[in-house]
């Protein structure tokens, strides 16, 4: 456990980050900004596999109201959004991969949140959106920047401006989730999804994110060349090429 708001554990090579505000349906203030950012880094060291999931039903609906406005008050808000953006942001530098199992709602920072995930699964009857226009407020965890890379401009400005509420099948269908399913399966397939990542090796794992997330920030030309030295250097390890020769003997 990390903190009462957010909790942690480790099974086996597995590690389990449950946003805990249930009452709130896991709404965002520092305290949860915080530990979830420091529960991935934390069983990034100890896990090959994260999941991340909300308690009561629910991922996670966005920024806390009553924080938001006591922080507007102090003039201290940029530090939850600060604070936030860290714990997205920081995903994309762990060498493991990160699942969002999301449930119930996913809204404002909680869409943001499971657009910074690796993969992502949802249950079918799950509610997706960037409402943050439908309160008058621009988004702040990080959706302007990350939903157009998902979807294109147009598609992304359509679901930001309009606040366009999606299903966990029509998440899918656009492309925001990779599996989705009934409540009664949704636990069989976030354990799919586990299972079939920790089959993955794990230093090619860390390598194809790091490959994938440095390539988003470089042209195209600059990333095609920084995958041939990482395939070159992956080659090279000793593990791969033992590995390559049991394959060979298959």
């Amino acid at each position: 456990m990390l903190s009462d708001v957010v909790r942690t554990r480790l099974d086996g090579e597995v590690g389990h980050v449950v946003l805990n505000r249930p009452h709130v349906r896991n709404a965002i203030t520092i305290a949860l900004a915080d530990g979830l950012h420091d529960a991935l880094v934390d069983l990034a060291g100890r896990a090959r596999v994260i999941v991340v999931r909300g308690a009561g039903g629910h991922f996670c609906a966005g920024g806390d109201v009553e924080e938001v406005t006591r922080l507007g008050a102090s003039g201290e808000l940029r530090g939850l959004f600060d604070a936030f953006h860290r714990a997205c942001s920081v995903v994309a530098t762990l060498p493991v991969p990160v699942v969002a199992a999301v449930e119930g709602s996913a809204t404002a920072g909680g869409f943001e949140f499971a657009q910074a995930a690796d993969v992502v699964v949802v249950r079918d009857d799950a509610l997706l959106a960037d409402n943050h226009a439908r309160l008058g407020q621009v988004p702040a965890g990080g959706g302007s920047q990350r939903l157009p890379r998902l979807l294109g401009a147009q598609r992304a400005l359509t679901h930001i401006l309009l606040g366009e509420r999606l299903s966990g099948t029509e998440a899918v269908a656009l492309g925001l989730a990779w599996r989705s399913a009934p409540a009664a399966g949704f636990e069989a397939l976030v354990d799919d999804v586990v299972a079939r990542l920790l089959r993955a090796d794990p230093a090619a794992t860390a390598r194809t994110k790091a490959l994938v997330h440095e390539g988003l920030r470089g042209s195209l030309e600059d990333g095609l060349a920084r995958e041939t030295e990482v395939v070159l250097e992956h080659l090279a390890d000793p593990a791969v090429a033992e590995r390559l020769a049991r394959f060979r003997t298959r």
